[in-house]
């Protein structure tokens, strides 16, 4: 909540240091949530001649960081760098396809 801080000459200032942007940690739950779909997504993407599931994976993981920086929580961001790096390397070792 803010506070009022009463200064020298009883000068009343306005502290907003204890507030909470709720706004920005709802992109947080929006990033993890986005990150979970894709990295079920990459996981049956595992599956040998299912490995094109992840060129799927990888856009909703780059839109997972992207909600996931514009928030104030780092963990939806995280798991969304997670999900790249895994689908990445997946589809290096396929070749990109298989």
């Amino acid at each position: 909540m803010a506070r009022l801080i009463s200064g020298e000459n009883s000068n009343q200032v306005l502290d907003m240091s204890n507030t909470v942007r709720h706004g920005w940690s709802m992109f947080n739950i929006l990033s993890i949530l986005v990150g979970l779909v894709a990295f079920v997504i990459a996981l049956v993407g595992l599956v040998p001649l299912l490995g094109w599931l992840n060129w799927l994976a990888l856009p909703m993981a780059i839109v997972g960081t992207a909600l996931g920086l514009l928030s104030d929580s780092k963990s939806g961001r995280n798991l969304n760098l997670l999900v790249l790096i895994f689908g990445g390397f997946r589809l290096f070792l396929g070749g990109g396809f298989i």
